[in-house]
């Protein structure tokens, strides 16, 4: 029986570790996550806010993720949307999930993410 959601894997072009560290802590203020030592040699990062992990590996033919994408919950989606805009991330509305406020976002190798939070009512 599935229990919960370990992480969400994103792919990268080789090299693009610098790039990544600085968007998913700077822009996104997620924290880099050790990766054992085995993956670590393989390239790529794992990042967490909270309970929620997204890993990112290196992929040599690398294409961005255009339409597979990882569902981001935030609380403050108003502040957070203008945080990630402050910080050179475009931001990109979509009201078309009923009961959500949400975005959309690309990081910085045009892999889509998305990010909602509930209505209060």
């Amino acid at each position: 029986m599935i229990t919960a959601l370990d992480h969400v894997q994103l792919a990268a072009p080789p090299g693009s570790e610098e790039t990544l560290r600085a968007f998913y802590e700077g822009v996104l203020g997620m924290s880099e996550v050790p990766k054992p030592p085995v993956l670590a040699a393989r390239g790529g990062c794992w990042f967490a806010a909270g309970p929620v992990q997204l890993h990112i590996g290196v992929e040599e033919d690398f294409r961005p993720a255009r339409k597979a994408h990882p569902g981001l919950r935030v609380s403050g989606i108003e502040a957070y949307a203008e945080l990630l805009e402050s910080r050179g991330a475009a931001v990109v509305w979509d009201g078309d999930l009923p009961g959500h406020r949400r975005f959309y976002a690309d990081d910085p190798f045009g892999n889509r993410l998305e990010f909602l939070e509930p209505d209060a009512g």
